[in-house]
């Protein structure tokens, strides 16, 4: 029977977001256990029927807290697009994007948060998943990138090299991501600059 609706329109948003920001005010303090959906009734002054009206459980809730975070995080992101007029060289292009897309980590976006314990906790949990495949689509966008900027004899003769640098720029970030989290990171400038001089040597080598 499905619990009585906790308003319409703009009120029934509302609700939805304070729930969702509750519980990853929750999961961020306590982990994936320590997330209940009483703490996040208590937290966000809504009662029971409001959560389960917009999510099935707990599992639910904190996919849709990571999907939440991330659109949010994405749509601020610069975009892994080369523009056909773009000449710019690959060290350019990607110092021009790193520069904009490492200053959102110290925030600590809360898919990345949530979606690393998910991942270190080997969690087979629908938040997981989402998290996951949203590192696969970002991955491909990198890749895309790094491809646009390939000789057609590159490519032949390295296909696997963008794919291989897109996961070397994601693992590097959520390097930086996790040292943000332990204490004060360095200077991201010099974390750019050694990125692209690490990519630059692949790509030459």
């Amino acid at each position: 029977m499905q619990p009585p609706s906790p308003g319409s329109g703009d009120d029934r948003e509302m609700s939805r977001v304070r729930i969702i920001k509750a519980a990853a005010e929750i999961a961020a303090e306590q982990g994936f256990e320590g997330t209940t959906i009483s703490k996040v009734t208590k937290r966000s002054g809504l009662p029971a029927s409001s959560v389960y009206w917009f999510f099935r459980d707990k599992d639910h809730l904190l996919a849709e807290v990571v999907r939440h975070s991330f659109e949010q995080w994405i749509a601020a992101e610069p975009r892994w697009e080369r523009d056909p007029r773009d000449e710019r060289s690959l060290a350019e292009g990607l110092r021009a994007i790193l520069s904009r897309s490492t200053r959102g980590l110290p925030g600590a976006p809360d898919f990345l948060r949530i979606g690393h314990m998910l991942l270190l906790e080997s969690r087979e949990a629908e938040a997981r998943q989402y998290f996951l495949a949203t590192r696969d689509a970002v991955a491909s966008s990198i890749a895309a990138w790094f491809t646009s900027y390939f000789s057609t004899e590159l490519r032949a003769r390295r296909p696997e090299l963008a794919m291989d640098l897109a996961r070397i720029v994601i693992a590097s970030t959520d390097g930086l991501f996790l040292a943000h989290q332990i204490d004060e990171a360095g200077d991201p400038d010099d974390f750019i600059t050694i990125i692209v001089a690490i990519v630059e040597q692949a790509v030459a080598g």
